[in-house]
């Protein structure tokens, strides 16, 4: 049963105010709200949508998002481009950057538990254009994103089969649909699954590769640190000599950061958690230590089992076949490993599709109910699912169908190259947005102490990171700026992306007459009220031994 009915205005504010701090009033430029009550978490959220995300469904989304198709299969890219020591250098630092990220995002999220997360920080931290302009990028890139995956799923799967890839299509599309309408505690369930699927191969191959490198199977030779001499730790990538190892070391660093896309995602749905303020913050304060394990182990275990001059770290046929540590094994004669890869890699990819999935309608209910988006997707089902957002992304999923054609397919890979540089546009609004709450609190002489989490290194590291995505973003496509390697294709989806960003951001700030807000402006205050007032803002109970040990997924 669909929840149609309308909800009436709000004229108060979500707690008493109070003499010593009254909360702001509203702005002018945000009067078009659909919704135009004062609260930061709308009244019309916590009506029609439903807390069905556990503390440990918000941890496992953390992994899979952190996990994917990008560390089975594009490692060997990595360590073909920067060598074994490149390759690790190069995602050690970008995983500096992620956690950088994490700890931003999770400070905020704390303070405003919303749908739609970053974006609507943004409309209460920055500017409306902002979020405008954010929010319909990430809602493109996820309902593109939806198509793609799937098609690569398709890939993955023929693998096994030479079915008509239509059919397959038409299987995972349905189950994605099943998945996208059913209540939300559905969706974390799966991804838990899926998580656990992803940790448990991480672990597997990590060892596997150790047993392999330091002779455990008969007849093979014990491999050690033989590939970090020769051919060596790093390759020359364009250029020649320490400029064309270093050009080696930045192109690991620039496709890094797309294994890493679907970090962000985890607090998209702040407004569908059980106790965001505080399980939100503790899913994001783990991943640096899962990028370490993860990533880091990998990465490391891969440069020791393969050379790095390998050819078949260049085969792009997208499925098992690519994988390094599918090449290791059937050095090692191990036959049963591709398929086990291929397996793991094929529900990695449909749980990158429901994470997309997740993330664009609750991007576009967000956005709808802040009047920047049409009000019939503030609809929602009695269960708490916006099927109207759904609705819309099942109409672009059904772009999967090109993948039937290789023709079509090209021209669709176009489209999703568009979003090529999204993920860091979306890395940049974060920093961007803890920075400007750190500079309000200062502005309104508010302690970040006050905050519901808060770490100090935060203060540096939204610095740091908003700096580098930066630097990564303008520098994205360089390869097509060297003698010879000119592409019009790559330059497209290295760079289109900011000045459609830019387009839409001034475009809706010459139309709506928006301004950035002012710091002493910001609703700190009130935001904290609503934390207090907050029935489920309630701290965790203390973890056990086992369960601090555990940061895998306690």
């Amino acid at each position: 049963m669909a929840v149609d009915q309308e909800y009436p205005k709000i004229t108060g504010y979500a707690v008493h105010d109070v003499e010593d701090h009254p909360p702001p009033p509203p702005r002018s430029d945000t009067s078009n709200s659909i919704i135009s009550d004062h609260q930061i978490v709308s009244q019309h959220e916590q009506i029609s949508l439903v807390r069905g995300l556990s503390q440990r469904h918000i941890q496992m989304i953390a992994i899979a998002g952190a996990i994917g198709t990008g560390l089975f299969l594009g490692l060997g890219g990595s360590i073909a481009t920067g060598g074994p020591l490149g390759a690790l250098l190069g995602y050690i630092f970008v995983g500096l950057v992620v956690c950088s990220i994490q700890y931003s995002l999770g400070e905020v999220s704390a303070l405003l538990p919303v749908t739609g997360s970053f974006v609507r920080h943004a409309e209460v931290l920055v500017d409306p254009a902002l979020a405008f302009a954010i929010g319909w990028n990430v809602v493109y890139g996820c309902f593109i994103s939806v198509p793609s995956e799937i098609s690569a799923s398709v890939v993955l799967i023929q693998y096994w089969t030479d079915i008509n890839a239509a059919v397959w299509v038409t299987i995972l599309l349905v189950v994605s649909v099943v998945v996208a309408i059913s209540f939300i505690g559905v969706y974390g369930e799966i991804e838990f699954v899926f998580a656990i699927l992803k940790i448990l191969l991480v672990v597997f191959v990590v060892i596997l590769g150790l047993v392999i490198d330091l002779g455990g199977v008969p007849g093979k030779p014990r491999l050690g640190f033989h590939y970090w001499k020769t051919p060596g730790p790093f390759v020359e990538y364009i250029a020649s000599g320490s400029w064309g190892k270093f050009l080696g070391f930045w192109a690991v660093m620039t496709n890094a950061v797309y294994s890493f896309a679907g970090v962000e995602s985890l607090a998209m749905a702040a407004a569908e958690t059980k106790n965001p303020r505080h399980n939100i913050p503790k899913a994001c304060k783990r991943v640096f230590a899962r990028v370490s394990i993860f990533y880091v182990a990998a990465v490391l275990v891969v440069g020791m089992l393969v050379s790095s001059s390998d050819p078949r770290l260049g085969n792009d046929s997208g499925t098992a076949a690519t994988s390094p540590f599918v090449i290791a094994a059937s050095d090692a004669g191990i036959k049963a490993i591709p398929s086990v890869v291929n397996a793991v890699c094929l529900t990695s990819a449909w749980s990158a599709s429901n994470q997309s999935m997740l993330s664009g309608t609750r991007t576009l209910f967000g956005l709808a109910i802040k009047g920047h988006a049409p009000k019939i997707f503030l609809k929602t089902t009695s269960w708490g699912v916006p099927y109207m957002c759904v609705l819309l992304q099942i109409a672009f999923a059904l772009l999967a169908y090109m993948c039937v054609s290789n023709e079509a397919l090209t021209v669709f890979y176009w489209f999703v190259d568009l979003t090529a540089a999204g993920t860091l546009v979306s890395w940049i609004s974060i920093a961007l947005n803890h920075i400007r709450l750190l500079q309000a609190l200062k502005a309104q002489e508010i302690s970040p102490n006050e905050l519901p989490w808060h770490n100090r290194i935060t203060r540096y590291s939204s610095w740091f990171a908003l700096v580098t995505c930066v630097i990564f973003l303008l520098t994205g496509g360089f390869t097509v700026f060297t003698k010879g390697n000119w592409d019009p294709a790559s330059f497209v989806s290295s760079y289109l992306d900011i000045p459609l960003v830019l387009f839409a951001y001034l475009g809706y700030k010459l139309i709506r007459g928006t301004s950035i807000v002012p710091l002493d402006q910001v609703p700190i205050r009130q935001a904290l009220q609503e934390a207090e007032s907050d029935p489920e803002n309630v701290p965790i109970a203390k973890e056990s031994i086992w369960q601090k040990i555990n940061i895998l997924w306690g």
